[in-house]
């Protein structure tokens, strides 16, 4: 008899979940193919007053049944989490989105204001991520605080329509007086990529709300993590960031360690995995020395970290009162780095938070480091001799050489231009100007390419079809290059437009330009064209409406 009461609870507590108004039907294995599969869990949620959550993980929903259970949903008002990772296993992909866009129409007809979105687990690719854009950019998600996408295969292209959605979720958020300000990502093991997390940093950099960021295992190189370290400085109440089994080098990691100074209540911190090398540990090293009070994990593992290194790191945890563990496994210590580690964590009364260093994988071959250095410098020789001929150029042409009569004028270089704009300045550069002028500009710095840009614009004149061609043709040229380029960061080139047209302020204490009908001329040309993503144009327009 006992037996089958805890039979029951089980059951009941199985069916109904612990939190108030979850209905659960969690890890049942159920293969709901059509209305008839779903008949009893639809009466359920039907006669369920004052649902507010529902868990369908661990189940297979076909798009019938999916189109079933959200004709349920639309009377939902009070609803708030779906918890429904897990719930495409066996079924096409091609099944998918329409089974998504059921569900998200439902929920946007009910009213509902989401706060959790759990859809980690699927596999869904691209076509997934449509299946919930029209959600993600509805009033539905408002309100959305948690969202979890881990293990979907959302790709690069489904990373850049995710974080369209978002960008345009909260636009809308913000005009309507609430704006977005989500707290928990989760997007690991989804092959982003580079352009994808750098589609999410401009994203994450506008909602500036986040507290945990877990991305690991998304192939993400130093241009997405430096990106992504910049989208990181304007959230300042993040407690945790994971980054785990990506590669960081020592580019990516110098740019996450300057990011951490401006993250005084980040509590958990894994780059493991992330080949943060030596001189990215320092860096990092001396961002915890400086600030982080309340870490309480550090995870530096497996990086190709030396012993120096190693130690600067522990040197820099030791007034950290909070720390529950410092991660220092599978680097490239060695046996006597591995007991000057120890030794130095047992000083500081911290050896039992040191983890095991069992996989150390010993000191570094010094023709690895030779050749790597060797490397680097030829890179920086190639770039010296490429500036000195360069200079010797510039030297011979303003030079007296017979074939130059002394008298001539010195044609105008695109520097001059840049330094003191002139439509005859623009014109004299001939039918190359807009080559010269994508050769001239750093388009790796956005905010060098935002002062470009609204230099070459502030001699547009509309009148004047030569000047006016020359002007579009060159910013054309030069944006197209820009954000095409995989590191580009769009969202910190309108940023730093909208700093210089005055109509936000910035930390640096930038001065804005004198504003011209040229500049805004401009613009208008600029956010019709292909290359300019439609998300900065949403951005643009939100603050250039005000």
């Amino acid at each position: 008899m006992a037996t089958d009461l805890v039979a029951q609870l089980a059951d009941s507590l199985a069916k109904t979940g612990v939190e108030d108004g979850e209905l659960s039907y969690k890890g049942q294995g159920r293969k709901l193919d059509d209305a008839q599969s779903v008949e009893g869990m639809v009466k359920e949620i039907q006669d369920f007053k004052g649902l507010q959550a529902l868990r369908l993980e661990g189940n297979t929903v076909g798009v019938e049944a999916a189109r079933a259970i959200a004709k349920a949903l639309e009377t939902k008002s009070e609803f708030k989490r779906c918890y429904w990772s897990d719930m495409f296993t066996g079924r096409l992909r091609s099944e998918i989105p329409p089974a998504l866009n059921s569900l998200g129409d439902a929920l946007m007809l009910a009213g509902a204001r989401l706060t959790v979105l759990d859809l980690s687990d699927n596999a869904f690719g691209p076509d997934g991520v449509k299946g919930i854009e029209k959600l993600l950019k509805s009033t539905a998600c408002y309100t959305l605080q948690e969202l979890r996408l881990n293990n979907c295969g959302m790709g690069i292209g489904g990373g850049k329509i995710l974080a369209a959605s978002l960008i345009q979720c909260h636009k809308k958020s913000s005009i309507d007086g609430s704006p977005l300000s989500l707290k928990v990502f989760v997007a690991g093991r989804n092959r982003l990529e580079n352009d994808g997390a750098t589609a999410l940093a401009q994203a994450f950099q506008l909602i500036g709300s986040l507290e945990e960021v877990h991305m690991p295992q998304n192939g993400i190189n130093h241009p997405g993590v430096t990106a992504l370290a910049t989208a990181m400085q304007h959230n300042t109440s993040l407690r945790i960031l994971n980054l785990n089994d990506n590669t960081f080098t020592e580019k990516g990691a110098i740019a996450m360690a300057q990011a951490l100074k401006h993250l005084r209540g980040i509590q958990v911190i894994n780059f493991g995995d992330c080949l943060v090398r030596p001189a990215g540990a320092i860096a990092i090293a001396e961002s915890v020395l400086e600030g982080l009070p309340i870490l309480k994990e550090l995870n530096l593992s497996f990086g190709e970290i030396t012993e120096e290194a190693a130690l600067a790191v522990a040197s820099a945890v030791k007034n950290k009162s909070q720390l529950e563990k410092l991660d220092l496994n599978g680097n490239q210590l060695g046996e006597d780095g591995c007991k000057a580690l120890k030794d130095s964590m047992e000083g500081m009364n911290m050896a039992e938070l040191l983890g095991s260093l069992s996989d150390d994988e010993g000191e570094p071959e010094d023709d690895d480091e030779d050749e790597d250095e060797d490397e680097e410098e030829e890179g920086l020789d190639e770039e010296e001799i490429e500036e000195e001929e360069e200079e010797e150029e510039e030297e011979e042409s303003s030079g007296t050489k017979l074939s130059t009569p002394v008298s001539a004028p010195r044609p105008p270089d695109v520097s001059s231009f840049l330094s003191f704009p002139s439509p005859d300045k623009l014109l004299k550069l001939g039918d190359k100007r807009a080559l010269l002028i994508e050769q001239q500009v750093d388009v790796s710095d956005a905010a060098k390419t935002a002062e470009a840009f609204l230099k070459i614009a502030s001699v547009y004149k509309e009148e004047n079809n030569e000047v006016k061609n020359a002007v579009l043709n060159s910013i054309d040229a030069l944006l197209r290059k820009a954000f095409s380029t995989p590191s580009f960061q769009g969202y910190n080139f309108v940023s730093s437009l909208l700093v210089l047209l005055g109509l936000i302020k910035s930390e640096d204490k930038v001065k804005p330009v004198l504003v011209v009908p040229g500049h805004l001329h401009s613009l208008e040309h600029v956010v019709q064209q292909d290359y300019f993503p439609k998300e900065n144009v949403a951005v643009l327009q939100a603050f250039m409406s005000r």
